[in-house]
């Protein structure tokens, strides 16, 4: 297991550099100038180039950014008053990770269990209610998932604040519109999942061996069928951790996406890479948890890796 977790580390740190390396230079290709103002004579804009460090040739500002990077240091922002990304990030994303947190457990708790309901109902009308949420779910953007529930339960029924994040009642919407497509897909997965392993043939000698219904399903059946949900549990958490732009700007959460809007509309260089890179560092982690976990559940998955060298 030791030697499993290891190659998957280095991996994960291959990828890591690989992505950092693709999104510098095309973050650097990007059209536009981000001092090309008309208040800047043309000497102001030279040493603006240099005082950023535009000057020198694009390997050495790359080689430059990888020195930054391994000391943690993700840059600074060119139009927040040379404030740190790091501190930008420290600042916005606890809100985007506490709404994160919270659409992530309801889509997974609501996802599963609709997913298992739908399978062990099929073709009765609980099966067609689930198939029901989750065509809704895979099938409407975010944003008007976002203003249906901002209209229903807060403009016309006024059960919930539409907007801002003061409070647990401030955070049920929000939560409720970025946990609803992961809601729909995970259910999906979780009972083409089901459907499948029930026809295989540890499910039948489970049965003649006279087990209960609710040992065959909870020890047998649902443990190989979340395999896939857990494959995706890795990108999914880290889209939804690191802020998901569209929700947050419908109920004003003052998280990371704003910052990233904001840096590509400004050609903040720095900001975009950074927050960039922020966000596949953390989605190359939440893989590597996840390969982790793979490993404990199925061990036949690190067992065959060994064998074949991988």
């Amino acid at each position: 297991m030791v030697r499993y977790i290891l190659k998957r580390f280095l991996i994960s740190l291959v990828t890591l550099l690989g992505l950092v390396t693709a999104v510098f230079f095309l973050v650097r290709m990007m059209p536009g100038d981000p001092f090309l103002s008309d208040k800047l004579t043309p000497e102001i804009r030279e040493n603006m180039l240099r005082y950023w460090g535009f000057d020198r040739p694009l390997h050495v500002q790359y080689l430059h950014y990888l020195g930054n990077l391994i000391r943690g240091d993700l840059g600074i922002s060119m139009h927040y008053n040379s404030v740190p990304i790091n501190r930008l990030i420290a600042d916005a994303f606890p809100q985007s990770a506490d709404l994160g947190i919270r659409a992530l457990m309801l889509a997974v708790v609501m996802g599963t269990t609709l997913g298992i309901v739908s399978a062990l109902n099929r073709g009765r009308w609980l099966d067609y209610a689930c198939i029901l949420v989750a065509i809704i779910g895979v099938s409407l953007p975010d944003f008007i998932m976002g203003y249906l529930l901002q209209f229903v339960f807060g403009l016309k029924l006024k059960l919930l604040p539409i907007a801002l994040w003061k409070g647990f009642k401030y955070t049920i919407l929000p939560t409720i519109a970025l946990s609803f497509y992961t809601t729909a897909l995970l259910t999906r997965i979780m009972r083409a999942s089901m459907l499948e392993v029930v026809h295989q043939d540890f499910i039948k000698v489970a049965k003649a061996k006279g087990l209960s219904t609710f040992q065959i399903v909870w020890r047998h059946q649902i443990r190989n069928a979340i395999l896939p949900v857990v494959t995706l549990l890795g990108p999914i958490t880290a889209a939804i951790l690191t802020g998901t732009f569209v929700i947050e700007s419908i109920y004003a959460v003052p998280g990371m996406g704003k910052y990233y809007v904001l840096g590509i509309q400004n050609l903040d260089y720095s900001q975009i890479l950074g927050l960039t890179v922020f966000y596949g560092a953390f989605l190359v982690m939440a893989n590597f948890a996840v390969d982790i976990v793979y490993g404990f559940i199925d061990p036949r998955i690190r067992v065959d890796r060994r064998e074949r060298g991988a």
